[in-house]
C-alpha cells in the first residue's frame, strides 16, 4: 500500500446517509457499504474471471508464458493424474491392509488397530491445511507436491522395512488363529510400535502436502479465458476423481493379491515402487505445466483483517472522519496472484478492517487498515466453512465402512462360484461403482438431472453435494438393516462365538448394496465439493480452499474414532459387551449404524439450510452489477476515486 493509494470518498451529503439528523432513519434501510467501493473497470470476462498481472500463468522459472498453446491442457493434466493415482493407491492400500497387519503381525486388538488407522487417515487429511498454506504462501503447488511426494516415498519405504525384517515385528511362532482370538500371541515391543507409528505418520504427513495441491494444480492447467473453461473444469474434476478411484481399485485388488501371494513386504513394497514411478512421471511433465506464483502468507492476511477490524470495532460508519472503504487504484489488488473482489454485505463487522478515516494518513499499516479485497478474502473463507463441514458425516461413514465392514465380511461367504475373494478385497466394490458412475455420468446422469434442475451440467455443485449426502443416509440405513439380519442369522445357526468363521450359507455380497450406495454418494458429494471449493475460493487461496475438503475428510476420521470410543465406554459398562465388541456377533453394530443414520439425517438438514442461504460468487458479482445499474438509472452520484 504505497503513497499512490486510493480513497473511496463518501458521496455528497444526503446521497447515502443524508444529514446527521436523517442518519438514523436512513440506516434502518440497511444500505449496503458497497456503494463506497469502486469496482475494477474491466472485470467482465468469461465467468467473471480472467488473467491479470500477477495471476498470469508462469513457467517453472517464474517467467510469464506467452504462448499458452504449448503448455497446460489435458496433456499436462494426465501427468498430474498419474501422481494422484499412485498416492491414493498407497493411501487405500495402507488403510485396508494396515488393520489386518497390526492384528495378524503386530498382534494388536482389532479395536486399537482400527483407531490407529483412523488416526493415520485423519492426520493425512486434516494436516492438508498445512500443505495448502505452504503452497499458497511460499512454495507454489508444483514444489509443494514435489517435496511431499518425496516424504511420502520415505514413509512407504520405512513401512516396507517393517514388513520385510523380522526384528521390527514380534515373534510369530506359536501364534495360530486361536491364540490371536484369545490374545495370547507375543505383543509388539513399545519401540516396534513407536517405529511403526513414526513411519506411518511420516507417510501421512507426505500425503498432507499432496492432497490439497494436486486437484488445484491440475485445474490450473486450463485457460480461464476459454469459452469451454467451465466444461473443461467440470470434466477435469470428474476424471480427477476417476484417477482416485482407479488407485483405490488397484489397492483393493492387486495389492491385496500381492500380499496374499508374496507377503506383507511385497505388498507394501509395491506401494513404494508405484509412488516412485509416479514421482518420475510427475517430474517428466514439468515443461508442460502452468504455474501460479505464491502470493505470500494467507494466514498473515487473515490475521491482519482480524486485528484491524478489532482495532476499529468502536469506529462508527457514520463518523465525520469516515472517508470510505480502503482500496488501491486500478484493476489489480495488492495481493500477488489475486484480482480485486467485489464488496459484499456479509460479516459487516469485518468491514471495519477496511474503514478509512482521516487519521490513517497516506501510508497506513496493514495491521490497522486492510483493502476491501483482503477483507473479502476472509469473508469468503468464512462463508465456505459450513459446506465442507457438512461432509464430515459422510467421511465418518466412509471410515466406519473401511474398518467395521471388514469385520462383517469375515463372518460371511466371499465365494463367487469356485473363486474365493479375500475379505480385504471387499472395499473394491465402492470403487467399481464409482468407476461405473463416472463412466456413465455424462451419458446418463447429466441428461436426467438437466431435465430436473435446468442446469447445463446436470446439477449445480451444491446440488451434487446434497445428492451425495442423501444417498449416504440410505447406505448406512441399509447397513443397519442387513447387520441386524446377519447377527440374528449367526446366533440362530450357532456362530455366536466364532466371529472369524465364515458362514457358508450367507453371502458377503449383501454388503455390496451398502458399498455401492456409498460409492454413489462419494461421486456426487466429493467431486461436487472439490469443484465448488476451487471455483469459490479466493484466487490466492485455491490450495487452502481445496484443503477444506481434505480437512473435512480428516475430521471425519477423528470423529469416527471419538464416536467409537464414546460408544464403547457407554455401552460396555458393568461387564456388558459393547456395541463395537471385537466379537461382532455379540456386539450391536446394527444399533451403531442406526445412530450414524440419525446423525446423518440431522447433518443433511443443516446442509440444506447452509446451501439455501449460500450465494455463489458469480451470483454476487451479478448482483453488484445490477445494483450499480439500478443506481445509475436512479441518477445516484457516482463514487469518486482520488489518488493522493
Amino acid at each position: 500500500m504505497g503513497t499512490n493509494n486510493c480513497e473511496i470518498k463518501s458521496p455528497p451529503e444526503g446521497t447515502l446517509y443524508g444529514t446527521p439528523e436523517e442518519g438514523c432513519s436512513v440506516m434502518m434501510n440497511r444500505k449496503k457499504l458497497g456503494i463506497y467501493f469502486k469496482e475494477s473497470e474491466d472485470r467482465r470476462m468469461a465467468f467473471g474471471r480472467g488473467y491479470r498481472a500477477g495471476s498470469t500463468p508462469v513457467n517453472i522459472h517464474g517467467n510469464s508464458i506467452l504462448d499458452l498453446s504449448k503448455t497446460g491442457g489435458w496433456l499436462a493434466a494426465f501427468f498430474i493424474f498419474g501422481n494422484e493415482m499412485a498416492e491414493r493407491m498407497a493411501y487405500f492400500g495402507l488403510s485396508v491392509n494396515m488393520v489386518a497387519f497390526m492384528f495378524y503381525v503386530m498382534h494388536r486388538p482389532f479395536s486399537s488397530s482400527s483407531n490407529a488407522v483412523n488416526n493415520f487417515l485423519g492426520i493425512s487429511q486434516a494436516s492438508s491445511v498445512l500443505g495448502g498454506f505452504l503452497a499458497d504462501a511460499f512454495l507454489g503447488r508444483y514444489w509443494t507436491i514435489a517435496i511431499f511426494t518425496t516424504i511420502y516415498l520415505v514413509g512407504l519405504t520405512g513401512i516396507t522395512l517393517i514388513a520385510t525384517m523380522s526384528s521390527f515385528v514380534p515373534n510369530q511362532n506359536e501364534c495360530d488363529q486361536l491364540s490371536l482370538l484369545l490374545g495370547n500371541c507375543e505383543q509388539a515391543k513399545p519401540w516396534q510400535m513407536t517405529y511403526l507409528y513414526t513411519v506411518l505418520y511420516i507417510t501421512a504427513f507426505g500425503a498432507a502436502g499432496i492432497r490439497p495441491c494436486v486437484s488445484s494444480f491440475g485445474a490450473d492447467q486450463f485457460d480461464e479465458r476459454s469459452k469451454n473453461y467451465k466444461s473443461h473444469l467440470d470434466r477435469f474434476f470428474n476424471l480427477f476423481y476417476l484417477s482416485v478411484t482407479i488407485g483405490a481399485i488397484v489397492a483393493f485388488t492387486v495389492v491385496v493379491y500381492v500380499q496374499m501371494k508374496y507377503g506383507w513386504g511385497s505388498a507394501f513394497g509395491s506401494l513404494a515402487i508405484a509412488m516412485g514411478i509416479s514421482n518420475m512421471v510427475f517430474f517428466i511433465g514439468t515443461p508442460l505445466y502452468r504455474h501460479r506464483l505464491p502470493s505470500g502468507s494467507p494466514l498473515t492476511r487473515v490475521a491482519q483483517v482480524l486485528v484491524a477490524s478489532f482495532h476499529n470495532r468502536n469506529v462508527p460508519f457514520l463518523t465525520s472522519d469516515f472517508i470510505g472503504l480502503y482500496e488501491v487504484p486500478g484493476s489489480h489488488s495488492t495481493i500477488k496472484g489475486s484480482r480485486k473482489i467485489d464488496h459484499t454485505d456479509d460479516f459487516r463487522f469485518l468491514d471495519k478492517a477496511a474503514l478509512k478515516v482521516k487519521e490513517d494518513g497516506t501510508n497506513p499499516s496493514p495491521w490497522r487498515l486492510c483493502t476491501v479485497t483482503q477483507v473479502e478474502e476472509v469473508k469468503i473463507l468464512l462463508k465456505l466453512i459450513p459446506i465442507p463441514s457438512c461432509t464430515i458425516m459422510l467421511n465418518v461413514i466412509l471410515t466406519e465402512f473401511l474398518t467395521l465392514s471388514v469385520q462383517q465380511a469375515y463372518t460371511l461367504n466371499t465365494h463367487i462360484g469356485h473363486l474365493k475373494l479375500p475379505v480385504t478385497c471387499m472395499p473394491v466394490f465402492p470403487g467399481l461403482s464409482i468407476f461405473l458412475i463416472l463412466a456413465l455420468y455424462y451419458s446418463i446422469f447429466v441428461p436426467i438431472f438437466r431435465r430436473i434442475t435446468g442446469q447445463p451440467n446436470g446439477a449445480s455443485q451444491l446440488q451434487r453435494v446434497g445428492i451425495g449426502l442423501a444417498v449416504s443416509i440410505i447406505s448406512v440405513a441399509w447397513a443397519a438393516i442387513f447387520e441386524r439380519f446377519r447377527r440374528n442369522y449367526a446366533i440362530e445357526h450357532g456362530y455366536g462365538s466364532s466371529f472369524l468363521t465364515a458362514m457358508p450359507n450367507l453371502s458377503a455380497y449383501w454388503l455390496l448394496i451398502q458399498y455401492c450406495l456409498i460409492g454413489v454418494a462419494e461421486v456426487f458429494c466429493i467431486v461436487g465439493l472439490l469443484e465448488f471449493l476451487y471455483e469459490e475460493a479466493p484466487d490466492a487461496m485455491k490450495s487452502i480452499g481445496s484443503a477444506y475438503a481434505a480437512l473435512a475428510g480428516g475430521l471425519g476420521c477423528f470423529v469416527a474414532t471419538i464416536i467409537n470410543n464414546i460408544i464403547k465406554s457407554i455401552t460396555g459398562k458393568k461387564g456388558q459387551e459393547s456395541w463395537l465388541s471385537q466379537n461382532i456377533n455379540s456386539g450391536r453394530f446394527d444399533h451403531f449404524y442406526w445412530l450414524l443414520t440419525v446423525l446423518s439425517l440431522v447433518n443433511f438438514c443443516i446442509f440444506i439450510y447452509s446451501a439455501h442461504i449460500y450465494k455463489y460468487r458469480t451470483h454476487q458479482s451479478q448482483g453488484n452489477e445490477m445494483e450499480k445499474l439500478d443506481m445509475e438509472n436512479k441518477g445516484s452520484t457516482p463514487q469518486q476515486c482520488v489518488a493522493k
